[in-house]
């Protein structure tokens, strides 16, 4: 081989490592996750939420409002948010209290909580500040949008449903299944609905997930329910046993297996070709019933 040729190949190697190195940083510049902070307003009370979305591509997206637990908009809300973005939605964590109430103790979360749901016109009021918010946002598609709760926010995602909220799906986290007004009427609900539930949960156990289940049947809702035999409640959330109770304790293994069981689900709810979402285009699928591993503790005094 002459040195001639050993140069031109040289060349031609550096030259397509280069071209990867850049074809590499141009996709990573398109997943690129943007966030940003958004004050806004229901009557009086200044609210703050969190927006986050992968500006790649100039097509609009589906947006997911993402509903936090009792303790308020905290940083699990937020990771949520970020996840979802990452999986291509457009995300915003709402804010149920108002600005700076946020807190780790169960005694201010309750008080929060107690404060902003004695009045059910204020609690629709919030979350359809934050539902216009996200349609108005020039990366939403207006027409696909889900909610996704967790604990607190899975209770008033689903009731904002049973209320008739133009939501395209519904998906919880060990939220409590009780209607907090009317149960949902026959014919009333077109969105599916995906539930995922600790089986150790004693804040959500066996016989109101029944009832539940049987509310939606009654009113023609798809429904896919998944239960995590040993998961308590609150077990996506890491910081869930530093609250000092019984009831709540972080579960990694049911955390892990539910994402990918609620990307999923808002792929074939929202007919979404979102990144990072593997599974096939499907129809929601059934009830799955997964008997409890342990009967459900007491919670905690």
């Amino acid at each position: 081989m002459n040195q001639g040729t050993t140069a031109i190949r040289g060349t031609v190697c550096r030259g397509l490592f280069g071209g990867l190195l850049v074809l590499m940083g141009a996709t990573q510049a398109r997943a690129e996750v943007k966030t940003q902070e958004i004050e806004y307003k229901q009557g009086a009370t200044t609210l703050q939420g969190f927006l986050a979305y992968d500006d790649a591509g100039a097509a609009k997206k589906p947006g997911i409002l993402v509903v936090h637990e009792w303790w308020g908009h905290n940083q699990h809300a937020r990771t949520q948010a970020e996840r979802l973005a990452k999986a291509g939605y457009v995300a915003f964590a709402l804010d149920m209290y108002g600005k700076g109430k946020v807190t780790t103790h169960p005694k201010d979360a309750t008080a929060f909580m107690e404060e902003a749901t004695k009045d059910p016109q204020v609690v629709a009021a919030r979350f359809n500040a934050a539902l216009d918010l996200l349609k108005q946002q020039p990366q939403v598609n207006p027409d696909q949008i889900a909610a996704v709760g967790y604990c607190f926010g899975g209770t008033v995602s689903l009731n904002m449903l049973r209320a008739g909220a133009p939501l395209k799906a519904v998906a919880t986290f060990h939220a409590g299944l009780k209607p907090g007004g009317a149960a949902a009427e026959k014919g009333k609900i077109k969105a599916p609905i995906l539930v995922q539930t600790g089986g150790a949960d004693p804040f959500v156990p066996k016989d109101q997930v029944q009832a539940f289940e049987k509310e939606m049947k009654d009113a023609g809702v798809k429904v896919q329910l998944v239960t995590y035999p040993l998961a308590k409640h609150s077990f996506t959330n890491p910081d869930a046993d530093k609250a000092g109770m019984e009831a709540l304790a972080y579960n990694a293994d049911a955390e892990k297996k539910s994402f990918p069981v609620l990307l999923k689900f808002l792929k074939a709810a929202l007919n979404a070709k979102a990144a990072g979402v593997s599974a096939p285009d499907a129809k929601v699928a059934p009830a799955i019933k997964v008997a409890p591993a342990m009967p459900a503790p007491a919670p905690a005094k």
